[in-house]
């Protein structure tokens, strides 16, 4: 499996900070240059149309212009093939039938970053909170060293960013080989009251079929100055010296909800993989859902999608199964008979006409992505019925659990 850990990289100290922002340059010159290889020579004829045949034309490249030999060759490589995945992105969104319009040229404010795939780096000096990164024809550059990399992970690739705001971070791209991975519960002796099912909620942010929901992580203070910020970069005239300097302001309060969030998702996630040996999520058309009418800024700040995400890597390192679940008709499927019964959001309780079950509507889906989850696994329905466990909860909420998002951020665990 694959994941990425990131820290805080400091090439100031080692006064590098020119030098990096000029490789990157260079490798946006190559970005943009195999944009336009792409759009003006010949596919059939000029070794381009993939990134393994485009990357063929480098040695041509670094003899007419020599500045691309002035970085390391896999990172040009993967300059290259950068621009092949941003086409095929914008490929797989046109054939879902989104409108997409073409890749554009890059300015330097919009390209920030660069990749070191394979070689061309190393990570010392691990023994305390600082490291040291050395990057090939850049040098050394300190960085804060918050966690150890795990020792079953191998580095594979190494991105260098400047954000927005200034700041320096540098991304590894860890591989753990899946023999070194915790082993999963064997499905045939799984037991159905360890798993979960959760819906992703919109009084709650998530509501499991335990009975334990979570409240919506509250950004309301966040949002206010964010809008001031806004305001006051809109007054300013673009490009100036004061345009950019409130603009890294407008950076640093998106940066800060952004990393609020996912430390609320990081630490819920890890919570739920710990606890449970099965976790069953709906798999939610997340595009689909900000496209419609309605909530669209919660919706973003939820980040579903995200915390989908988190969730299945996380299975994979603790050794949990995590499925995802057809989600339509959940809310309106009756967890008891399986009848379906329309309900507007404003209502908010589940009431089946037809076996008389009640119990909160959130509630209800739970039921169902837990039983669609088991039956993914081939495991049947859970023992203790939706009935069974309405009735201890109570459809008022008595003998429910439902926490503040605080708490999950205080604590990582929905615990006192």
């Amino acid at each position: 499996m694959w994941y990425d850990y990131r820290f805080r990289a400091y090439p100031d100290r080692t006064g590098v900070t020119a030098e990096a922002e000029r490789h990157i340059d260079i490798h946006r010159q190559a970005y943009n240059h195999t944009r336009y290889e792409y759009n003006t020579l010949d596919i059939n004829e000029d070794n381009i149309g993939s990134a393994y045949q485009h990357q063929k034309r480098l040695t041509e490249w670094k003899t007419e212009w020599p500045v691309f030999s002035e970085v390391h060759s896999k990172a040009l490589q993967k300059t290259v093939e950068r621009f092949y995945d941003n086409l095929s992105t914008l490929s797989e969104k046109k054939q879902n039938g989104h409108k997409v319009g073409w890749l554009k040229w890059k300015s330097p404010r919009e390209y920030q970053s660069m990749t070191y795939s394979q070689s061309g780096f190393e990570l010392k000096n691990t023994s305390g909170r600082h490291a040291t990164l050395w990057l090939s024809k850049i040098g050394d550059i300190p960085i804060r060293y918050h966690r150890e990399i795990p020792d079953n992970a191998t580095i594979k690739e190494v991105t260098l960013k400047k954000e927005v705001t200034g700041e320096w971070h540098v991304t590894f791209g860890l591989e753990v080989e899946d023999a070194t991975l915790p082993e999963k519960s064997d499905v045939d002796n799984l037991d159905a009251e360890d798993c979960v099912g959760i819906d992703l909620g919109i009084t709650n942010y998530i509501y499991t079929s335990d009975g334990d929901s979570v409240d919506w992580l509250s950004l309301t203070g966040e949002y206010d100055r964010l809008r001031r910020e806004q305001r006051n970069l809109s007054r300013k005239e673009h490009g100036s010296n004061n345009w950019e300097k409130q603009r890294r302001e407008v950076a640093k309060v998106k940066r800060r909800i952004k990393r609020e969030v996912e430390d609320f998702q990081h630490k819920l996630t890890t919570w739920l993989v710990k606890t449970y040996d099965g976790v069953f999520v709906e798999d939610l058309n997340v595009t689909g859902m900000l496209q419609s009418d309605g909530n669209a800024r919660n919706k973003q700040d939820a980040a579903w999608r995200g915390f989908i995400e988190m969730l299945e890597y996380k299975g994979d390192l603790y050794g949990t199964h995590v499925v995802q679940v057809n989600p339509a008709g959940t809310t309106k499927e009756c967890a008891e008979c399986g009848v379906e019964t329309e309900k507007p959001l404003w209502v908010r309780e589940h009431s089946c006409p037809s076996c008389g079950f009640e119990a909160d509507r959130d509630a209800n889906a739970s039921y169902n992505v837990l039983s669609r989850g088991l039956q993914e696994l081939g495991l049947g329905q859970a023992e203790v019925t939706p009935v069974e466990t309405a009735t201890a909860v109570g459809t008022d909420g008595a003998g429910s659990s439902s926490v503040p998002a605080s708490r999950v951020v205080k604590t990582g665990s929905l615990g006192a």
